[in-house]
């Protein structure tokens, strides 16, 4: 797509039409959002009508909202809080994301601590599953779960990478297909049936893919899908058309 390295106008709308093409072959709809750290490359397709439910993706939150809640303390995190994450991070428990939401105020005392950090495209949920949000909030919320710049100190940086790099292997789909060999995958997928939807599903995938010469973050959700595999497979051949034009 590129000669120079440059990732120029042509080629960002020549990627938004590729987007929307596959997009129209797939059931219910998506979105996708790219950030190469290294290149300072960013990438969005969010096609209205906007926000889409994250289902345990919002654990990404939740997961920054404890860690700084317990900086704030000028603590570690307590035993039980590091039970707690990492049964949210690695398997994705559901009870466990409860416990520390409740413990954060709930979506009150989420949506402040995400105002104060400007992710101000996110609505947390009484049912913390029904958040809705767009993919270019959640590469905010990567990045200050990750970046040396963000709030996090590097110990908690490294906490939550591991978490996120040591995910049950039956949860590693997603945005990890368009990993390369050697690259390390940090992941947080999440998947729901929805009723008032007549039963289709929500499936997004979002995370970080990082060697020592490429550091991107990637965010894709959709919604609509007739079942969870469909879901799986638009999040995962979304992630490698947009990452490999990115990376051309």
């Amino acid at each position: 797509m590129r000669s120079d390295g440059a990732f120029c106008p042509a080629d960002r709308l020549t990627l938004t039409r590729e987007v929307a093409a596959y997009l129209r072959t797939r059931p219910g709809r998506g979105a996708v959002a790219v950030h190469d750290r290294l290149a300072g490359t960013r990438f969005t397709v969010e096609p209205a009508p906007g926000a889409f439910p994250l289902a345990s993706v919002a654990k990404v939150g939740i997961l920054l909202g404890t860690l700084l809640n317990a900086q704030s303390a000028l603590r570690e995190p307590t035993p039980a809080e590091r039970v707690r994450t990492e049964a949210m991070m690695r398997r994705s428990d559901n009870a466990a994301a409860q416990e520390l939401a409740v413990e954060l105020g709930g979506s009150e005392g989420l949506t402040r601590l995400l105002r104060g950090l400007g992710v101000d495209q996110t609505w947390p949920a009484p049912a913390w599953g029904t958040t809705r949000s767009c993919p270019a909030d959640q590469l905010k919320l990567l990045d200050l779960l990750t970046s040396p710049a963000g709030p996090l100190t590097a110990a908690n940086r490294a906490y939550a990478h591991a978490l996120m790099t040591s995910v049950e292997p039956s949860q590693t789909w997603g945005v990890s297909a368009a990993a390369r060999p050697g690259e390390q995958v940090a992941i947080k997928n999440g998947w729901m049936p929805v009723t008032a939807d007549g039963g289709r599903w929500v499936v997004n995938s979002v995370g970080r893919l990082s060697s020592a010469d490429s550091d991107l973050l990637i965010a894709v959700l959709t919604e609509g899908n007739p079942d969870k595999e469909t879901g799986i497979r638009t999040t995962e051949e979304l992630a490698g058309l947009v990452i490999s034009a990115i990376r051309r």
